[in-house]
């Protein structure tokens, strides 16, 4: 029998994928190969008769991709914001819409012209935000806080590989609870869908994503209206705050936050010109 090449492997995982309803199966198994080679893509692009030395490899994960597991979960990593993550099944996997609400704190860091901001961002996951953060904001120091011990694990080794371990510290905690200082900008992105919608997502978000970073409730707003109540105190004066909410929410979360006595500034829309961030400011 003869020895599995680049362009057998890649025909065999894109014909498996494409049954599975897989998007762009060409493509995932282009990126599955590249991986499970331990080789950039640019290596097997034009190679096709290149030797396979040990396919089993490859083909694991594609049948695990044809399962519904995600291609970040299966690469254990994913860009935001250009800055490679780590992610496992104990994150969420962060989302390009979530790019949004990094641009808008950025602008307000810059407006404020502060030269050491702490930052605060609840429901940390993998720590995207906050690292992304502080990528930036090179004076920064930031909090992020999670309820799950292991994504908290996962947030502390991503600002290790980022070489920004010196200036982000995490903890498990629900929420706000352990703090009793102030900050000049808290982000977050809590869970918001409401939970009676979960199952109907697609099944590699509802089956393999952590329903404790989906579940926002019955209406998915449970998480809004308890960092609502925490939200005057985290806030020092000119503070600001920035929560990412699901399409249809912000005009409600907003009115949450005007009911602790915050100004809400108009709607930060992502891409697809959803209103994906509700920003609001303590006098």
């Amino acid at each position: 029998m003869s020895q599995p090449t680049v362009g057998s492997c890649l025909a065999e995982g894109a014909a498996r994928l494409k049954v599975a309803e897989i998007d762009q199966p060409h493509r995932e198994a282009r990126v599955l190969l590249a991986h499970a080679l331990d080789v950039d893509q640019a290596a097997i692009i034009g190679y096709p008769e290149r030797a396979v030395s040990d396919s089993d490899a490859y083909l694991a994960l594609v049948e695990r991709r044809a399962q519904g597991v995600p291609t970040a979960q299966l690469l254990e990593r994913r860009e935001f914001w250009s800055l490679p993550f780590r992610v496992t099944p104990d994150t969420l996997i962060p989302r390009p819409e979530t790019e949004t609400l990094v641009e808008a704190a950025l602008a307000a860091l810059t407006e404020r012209k502060l030269a050491a901001p702490a930052i605060l961002d609840l429901g940390t996951g993998t720590g995207c935000l906050l690292l992304s953060l502080l990528s930036e904001s090179h004076g920064a120091m930031g909090v992020g806080i999670d309820r799950s011990a292991a994504a908290a694990a996962v947030a502390r080794d991503n600002a290790e590989r980022l070489g920004l371990a010196g200036r982000a510290h995490f903890l498990v905690s629900d929420w706000a609870a352990p703090l009793a200082g102030q900050f000049d900008l808290v982000v977050s992105n809590p869970p918001y869908i409401a939970s009676s919608e979960i199952e109907g997502l697609q099944p590699e978000v509802a089956q393999h994503e952590p329903k404790l970073a989906l579940d926002g409730g019955v209406d998915g707003l449970t998480c809004y209206r308890a960092l609502a109540g925490e939200l005057p105190r985290l806030l020092r004066p000119g503070g600001t705050v920035f929560l990412e909410v699901g399409a249809g929410q912000w005009e409600t979360v907003a009115e949450l936050l005007e009911t602790v006595g915050l100004r809400v500034s108009e709607p930060i829309r992502d891409l697809a010109g959803i209103s994906r961030c509700v920003a609001a400011q303590i006098a």
